[in-house]
């Protein structure tokens, strides 16, 4: 049997690790529970030290933001498997063994639970919902929520399905394809960096999965809250970036289209007196023109690796223009001829 490392990282997180842990431990199984602390200034660690003696903690000696903080930790965790939660997740009996189950497949990288919402629990959650797809340009929908409209679930979304990304927030994946791959991009920070892994490891041929049998419930916004203009910012800083790194062909319309519909965006929120939303998308816009080159290197390393890519999950529509234009807010009433198989 492989073995498994339950990795949960923290940055002043206490209160979460007080209301969410004793649910992982419960439900865990003999799994390795193992919290990687992002140089918190709280008193996190030692109150896991003195309630759960038996946690291993990875302290990291900087708070760099979700991608760096795994990627330091994971440097010192040795398991077949990491499953990377995040530290305001509720999880439920029997959560482990459908994502378990799935990954006897030797071809399937990673999956994740389905993820619902703590305070609706009948409503699906922002960061992964029933699983991830990208559209033709890039912006990332799931399987429940589309942008910021999020269905309630009635069990229309329980099937297994491949997808395109796997949400970071509890991501289960191969230890051996996570360092090879590279793992995140630290530049990224945090958000979108679990897409921008995922579309890389797809690039070598394999398969993410989402495993609906499995169910947790996420808090979400914790570290930053959903309106933030600095989630904003990262948002379409790091769409950006991934686009330049990953995408297959021509660049430059791909990207300038997408800059144009960012510009939209802009103009948006001008419109709707939103300047600090305005503002987080002229300094992404800044500080991606500034790492343009080392992108493009990483871009040439990126296509040198790849191999086989596999684009199941890709949705070869707009769904800007879906949710926009033609109303469409449930994942369902897309047109599903246009997802890549």
């Amino acid at each position: 049997m492989d073995s498994l490392s339950i990795v949960i990282l923290n940055w002043n997180g206490k209160h979460f690790l007080e209301k969410f842990l004793p649910s992982v431990i419960a439900y865990s199984g003999h799994a390795e529970i193992i919290v990687a602390d992002n140089a918190s200034t709280d008193d996190s660690v030692e109150y896991v030290k003195a309630h759960f003696p038996h946690i291993r903690i990875v302290k990291n000696t900087e708070n760099g933001g979700f991608a760096k903080g795994y990627n330091d930790s994971l440097k010192h965790i040795e398991s077949d498997l990491y499953l990377l939660l995040n530290s305001d997740i509720e999880v439920t009996e029997g959560w482990l063994e459908p994502l378990l189950q799935a990954m006897k497949d030797p071809q399937v990288a990673g999956c994740q639970p389905k993820v619902l919402a703590y305070d609706e629990r009948s409503r699906f959650e922002h960061a992964g919902a029933s699983g991830g797809f990208l559209d033709k340009n890039y912006f990332p929908f799931c399987r429940g929520r589309i942008f910021d409209q999020f269905e309630t679930d009635e069990g229309q979304y329980d099937g297994t399905t491949e997808v395109f990304w796997a949400t970071g927030a509890a991501l289960l994946i191969r230890s051996d394809i996570f360092h090879q791959s590279g793992g995140f991009d630290e530049a990224f920070f945090a958000h979108m960096e679990e897409i921008d892994l995922c579309w890389r490891i797809k690039k070598q041929g394999y398969r993410f999965l989402a495993i609906p049998e499995s169910v947790i419930y996420h808090v979400g916004g914790g570290t930053l809250p959903y309106l933030s203009p600095r989630k904003s910012y990262l948002n379409f800083r790091n769409s950006l970036y991934m686009i330049v790194k990953n995408h297959d062909g021509w660049l430059l319309p791909k990207l300038f289209y997408r800059m144009f519909l960012d510009g939209i965006a802009g103009v948006r929120f001008m419109l709707r007196g939103e300047w600090k939303q305005l503002g987080s998308v002229l300094k992404a816009h800044y500080h991606f023109y500034l790492h343009l080159g080392a992108l493009l290197k990483q871009r040439k390393q990126v296509q040198k690796n790849s191999t086989s890519f596999n684009a199941s999950g890709l949705y070869r529509g707009s769904i800007l223009w879906a949710r926009y234009f033609k109303g469409v807010s449930r994942f369902s009433d897309l047109n599903q001829r246009l997802f890549s198989k």
